[in-house]
């Protein structure tokens, strides 16, 4: 899918509907190009996510629990890369990426689906047994998302909003482990939401520089630091697909020494909306 060429009419849509407060930094015309952009860098990771969830759920179907579980964290990147959008479908969200926790009968409870029920019978019970119906519907629901976010207007302040968003998740709920508890793929899952932060900061930052330029460098620098923690716990940092070390392998002070940089981040992130006038 070529989606360059749809920018223009992408960015018009981005800001149809959508009024800028009047205290706002920037006028409505600088933030265009950045919100289409944005959206172009969903939609292509939508199109990975689509295809990646197909191979994913294929290897269930045909009860290949080795091919399953190595496509189980490279499927989820593109997921958690564009989470601030995923989130606005808390329907689709909820049964697309819920944790057991969510529910009162915890893996037994029948609403409990998605990504993470597949890993309980990949990862703990080492099973694909009476997972066809539930592979079914991670693809679904996977397919119901990607066409709903392609009519969608992304609202400037919600996608400035995400970058703050996705770091903060990281520090108050994933540097515990909790996320992918029978993986121990949770450094994946640190790095996409990484990734999807700094794609959002970058399109807007020859904005932001505008407004204070020392905070943007801050920010920079901060990126640049947590992406090297997270460098040191690459399989191969030569071959970035080959992903990241278990996480069981990472050690409490070491997981703890990640919540600094991370909240650091995410509180300087958190100011990125003000700059632009958009809180």
């Amino acid at each position: 899918m070529n989606l360059r060429n749809t920018l223009p009419a992408l960015g018009a849509l981005a800001l149809m509907t959508f009024q800028l407060p009047a205290q706002a930094a920037v006028s409505p015309d600088a933030l265009v190009g950045p919100v289409a952009e944005y959206k172009l860098y969903v939609l292509d990771n939508l199109e990975d996510l689509v295809s990646h969830t197909e191979a994913f759920t294929a290897a269930i179907r045909a009860g290949d629990v080795d091919k399953a579980r190595a496509l189980y964290a490279p499927t989820r990147v593109y997921y958690e890369r564009i989470e601030p959008i995923a989130e606005l479908f808390a329907d689709l969200d909820a049964r697309i990426d819920a944790r057991e926790d969510d529910y009162e009968h915890g893996v037994k409870d029948p609403d409990f689906t998605g990504f993470h029920r597949l890993e309980y019978a990949l990862f703990h019970d080492h099973s694909t047994k009476g997972m066809n119906g539930y592979a079914q519907g991670l693809m679904d629901n996977i397919n119901t998302l990607d066409s709903r976010v392609q009519d969608l207007t992304f609202p400037p302040k919600t996608v400035v909003g995400g970058a703050a968003a996705l770091m903060e998740e990281v520090a108050a709920t994933k540097v515990s482990g909790e996320e992918d508890r029978y993986s121990r793929t949770d450094l994946w899952d640190f790095q996409a939401n990484v990734d999807g932060a700094r794609e959002i900061f970058s399109l807007f930052r020859p904005l932001a520089e505008q407004e204070d330029a020392d905070t943007v460098q801050r920010i920079q620098q901060n990126f640049d630091h947590v992406e090297a923690i997270l460098a040191e716990y690459r399989v191969d940092p030569q071959h970035p697909e080959k992903g990241f070390d278990a996480y069981d392998e990472v050690s409490d002070t070491h997981r703890r020494a990640l919540v600094g940089p991370v909240t650091v981040l995410a509180e300087d992130l958190s100011t990125l909306r003000g700059l632009l006038g958009l809180n």
